[in-house]
């Protein structure tokens, strides 16, 4: 492990977690979390099973999984009473509106502890900007010059290159056999899909697994942390910032020496993600309040990986293919030579 690689990131998280003015563990109130069994959000969910958000380095949309079906997320921001209004047009629309977010009937929230909102919608709209003014452009050019089974090779290769960090975040959370799952998966795909650019795997009905080390420590026991979004990275939680500096050893790109092959490969990477992302962009771009809604239903999406983490394997759903932006795939030069 590089201590000078993981430094910056340790630091950041401190720092984060001093300003929250009380220990991590317990940075937000306890609150059941109510899911309404509203509409579905029909262009926001890529799959037949899923519906989430999530955010690509200006943090975008994506759909996550739910156990059932997924909600629908009303907007939500300084124009309260208007959202309130446009939910209860629909039937159960105010009921619904008060369960995600606090109401005269409710005595839980499903809202995000978002102490830092000032903060964060500044550093929202930054990554907005570098979005609309690199990321989607080129994720929009790269959908139209690769053809579709060019980029899905990229995209297993991606994902099966994440697997050391999957099966070592297992271990932690004492799920040996998911983590047998998974190296097996990594096996057969890294020599008969070579190279992980197929997936012949999940043609062999093996799971497919998705860990970090934010989720090890949710599964830890440090289930509600306080949002915060990064720079680039977007959508956090401090807990999830600790988990950053965990995952950095771990990842085989970042093992790489040779800077351009490395940074060749994160920006690849990054591009693919936010290729997959662009079917929701119009979901993201109507919404009443963005920030909100991002926000919003990340963390019901990250509430949904750690709750379904802590299941049995055999009540266990599917994982979300989706995890926050992974650390390796931030091009960053190696700081040690």
């Amino acid at each position: 492990m590089n201590v000078v690689r993981t430094l910056p990131l340790i630091v950041l998280a401190a720092a984060l977690t001093a300003c929250a003015g009380k220990p991590a563990r317990s940075d937000a109130p306890a609150a059941s979390t109510v899911v309404p069994a509203s509409t579905v959000a029909e262009a926001s969910a890529p799959t037949a099973d899923t519906a989430t958000i999530d955010a690509a380095p200006a943090a975008a949309v994506v759909a996550a999984p739910a156990p059932a079906t997924p909600p629908s997320v009303p907007a939500r921001g300084a124009d309260t009473d208007a959202a309130r209004a446009a939910a209860a047009t629909a039937p159960g629309g105010d009921d619904d509106f008060d369960a995600l977010y606090g109401g005269s009937g409710n005595t839980g929230s499903a809202a995000a502890y978002d102490p830092w909102e000032p903060f964060n919608r500044k550093v929202h709209k930054f990554n907005n900007a570098v979005d609309r003014g690199i990321a989607r452009p080129l994720a929009t050019a790269y959908t139209h010059v690769v053809p579709r089974f060019a980029r899905t090779g990229v995209s297993n290769f991606f994902s099966n290159l994440r697997a050391p960090v999957t099966i070592t975040n297992q271990l932690l959370q004492g799920r040996g056999a998911d983590a047998w799952d998974s190296l097996g998966r990594f096996l057969m795909n890294s020599t008969l899909g070579i190279g992980g650019l197929f997936d012949p795997a999940s043609k062999a009905m093996v799971p497919r697994r998705n860990e970090d080390f934010g989720q090890t420590l949710g599964a830890w026991g440090w289930r509600r942390s306080r949002y915060v979004e990064l720079p680039f990275f977007g959508p956090r939680t401090v807990r999830d910032v600790f988990g950053l500096a965990g995952d950095i050893p771990l990842s085989p790109i970042r093992r790489i020496q040779e800077d351009k092959v490395r940074i060749g490969l994160q920006g690849l990477q990054l591009v693919d993600t936010r290729a997959q992302l662009l079917a929701v962009d119009d979901l993201r771009d109507t919404a009443v309040d963005e920030y909100s809604l991002v926000r919003d239903a990340w963390m019901q999406r990250r509430n949904y990986q750690i709750e379904n983490d802590l299941r049995s394997k055999r009540d266990r759903g599917h994982d979300d293919a989706n995890s926050p932006i992974p650390v390796d795939a931030m091009p960053m030069p190696q700081w040690t030579h």
